[in-house]
């Protein structure tokens, strides 16, 4: 790395907007974590509504087929640099619903996980500890998802074809 990438990571990794894809019980725990006892904010973590803007993408419980169609149209609308972190065991093999025809076991099949939290539901101390660990991964330049995703594209693809038949979007937003 050079001298301004390694000056750009310490920056990028005081301010992480994130964006919660609230799928599962996980999301319960994301309120006290950015409330007064733990303030996330203070660290420089604040939620962001729109992918395009955002640096984080939580994924915070089980995905259903269904619902993994979105979360790679999200994915692919962030800008890059951009970072993946799963909450507890659902986004990991499934969670209780891991023999279930309609949730997918493996996130990091379909994008890249730079991350995964552990804990079903994973308390505010670990949510922040987690952060605190991709803060210090990105301001090493260890937090690469992105940059594989690129190089890996036909992989992710194949994996995303072969659970979806196709992973465009159609409804009456998108067509």
């Amino acid at each position: 790395m050079t001298f301004w990438e390694k000056i750009k990571n310490i920056f990028r990794g005081k301010s992480l907007w994130m964006l919660h894809y609230c799928t599962g019980c996980g999301a319960v725990e994301l309120p006290p974590t950015m409330t007064a006892r733990y303030d996330m904010e203070r660290l420089g973590m604040g939620p962001m509504a729109t992918p395009r803007q955002a640096d984080v993408l939580l994924i915070t419980g089980y995905l259903s087929v269904k619902t993994l169609r979105r979360v790679i149209y999200t994915y692919e609308q962030m800008m890059t640099p951009k970072y993946v972190v799963g909450f507890g065991s659902c986004t990991l093999n499934g969670g209780i619903y891991y023999d279930s025809y309609a949730v997918i076991n493996r996130l990091d099949y379909y994008i890249p996980v730079d991350l995964y939290l552990a804990g079903c539901m994973p308390r505010p101390e670990a949510i922040m500890n987690t952060f605190k660990t991709l803060e210090n991964m990105i301001t090493k330049g260890e937090a690469n998802g992105w940059k594989k995703y690129v190089e890996n594209y036909d992989w992710y693809r194949n994996n995303q074809i072969r659970s979806l038949g196709e992973v465009y979007v159609k409804d009456e937003f998108h067509e």
